[in-house]
């Protein structure tokens, strides 16, 4: 018979980062594999972590029970001409494979390599069965590792919905009441479409927390038509359902977009109101701004050059000051880089555009 299936397929890779090609790679193995064990064998000194392509790949493929995916260090040097190099490499993949029958049922031996590289024959040859040999001219799936790290946005097309969600720079916007964090999101985002291509697709996330203080007023409203937002009386639940929410928007919004996301505001931010309103921390929104995926800038809206706006759901302007300067302390003692723009909002914009530019060059150079 032409065609076989196998009761064990093993594909290897460094998945550095992962991309259709490689989906493609492990779709087949498992459409033809009663198993399929995916080893992600990843350098120290990489930028992106073992642990990050793991999870994508098993994002990717969780509809698909019969594949396991696991990761292991691999810092041997690559010389495909030295036969103790290859021993090595050869040897970290038996460890994953046997990682993958520890961590799931244990599989009979490999009996097929799936490969779209010429070292595949010989590999095939270390575990004693067929190399199946899939798409090497890259003609279904015209991209590589290399071509991706090279212009990741210009290769965004060929990355998975679970590798854009994980790859894309979150920017957040973020400051007191009335100092402009609404406009110079949206100012930003809009600026990022003209750019056209894939900048189009750059997502904006509001915040959810305007919204649900319109909620709480209308409730109060609905007792004394002349309730003011001084009357609504805040718990910590709120914030809690505040920051919950702020978080299912964002990750809901980076799904589908670009290779950036910009937020106005986020869980982060929520902790700083919660401590405005309540006067301390509370430890679940404290857990839940500690869990967010890695922000890449934040951006600090200054109270300064912008006049204060009562739009009915405010504290007031004595408020700003102290406020931003709650957020320059809390921004000083974290990791993630920040700036704080002043001055017009075509000036905000333009320094904003400028830190997510030396940004977006810094963060993925690989």
């Amino acid at each position: 018979m032409s065609r076989r299936n196998f009761r064990h397929g093993l594909v290897i890779g460094k998945f550095y980062p992962p991309h259709l090609g490689h989906e493609y790679l492990i779709r087949t193995a498992a459409a033809h594999s009663q198993s399929v064990t995916v080893v992600v064998m990843g350098a120290s000194t990489e930028k992106l972590t073992i642990v990050q392509r793991v999870q994508w790949l098993r994002t990717a493929f969780s509809d698909h029970p019969n594949v396991r995916i696991v990761g292991e260090l691999d810092d041997v040097p690559v010389d495909y001409q030295d036969e103790e190099i290859w021993h090595a490499h050869v040897d970290i993949m038996r460890k994953g494979v046997h990682q993958a029958d520890e961590s799931w049922n244990p599989k009979p031996p490999v009996d097929a390599v799936f490969t779209s590289e010429p070292y595949g024959e010989r590999l095939a040859k270390y575990f004693d069965c067929p190399h199946v040999c899939l798409d090497r001219a890259r003609s279904l799936y015209p991209t590589s590792g290399t071509a991706v790290r090279a212009d990741v946005a210009g290769q965004w097309h060929m990355l998975s919905p679970a590798v854009q969600a994980g790859m894309a720079l979150r920017v957040v916007v973020l400051g007191a009441e009335s100092t402009g964090t609404t406009t110079l999101s949206k100012e930003l985002t809009d600026a990022l479409h003209q750019r056209g291509g894939v900048w189009t697709r750059t997502q904006w996330v509001a915040e959810y927390g305007r919204e649900y203080s319109a909620n709480l007023l209308a409730l109060a409203r609905s007792n004394d038509p002349q309730a003011t937002s001084g009357d609504i009386a805040w718990i910590s639940p709120d914030f809690v359902q505040v920051a919950q929410m702020q978080c299912r928007l964002e990750n809901a919004a980076v799904a589908r977009g670009g290779p950036v996301l910009i937020c106005d505001t986020d869980a982060f931010a929520t902790r700083i109101w919660h401590e405005r309103y309540m006067g301390a921390g509370n430890a679940t929104v404290d857990g839940i701004a500690a869990n967010m995926p890695p922000r890449a800038l934040y951006i600090l809206t200054s109270d300064r050059d912008v006049p204060f706006e009562d739009d009915g759901l405010r504290d007031g302007e004595h408020l700003r000051s102290w406020m931003t300067q709650r957020f320059r302390t809390a921004l000083a003692s974290q990791n993630v880089p920040w700036i704080e723009v002043h001055g017009s909002p075509k000036s905000r914009c333009s320094d904003a555009l400028l830190a997510f530019d030396n940004l977006f060059s810094q963060q993925w150079a690989f």
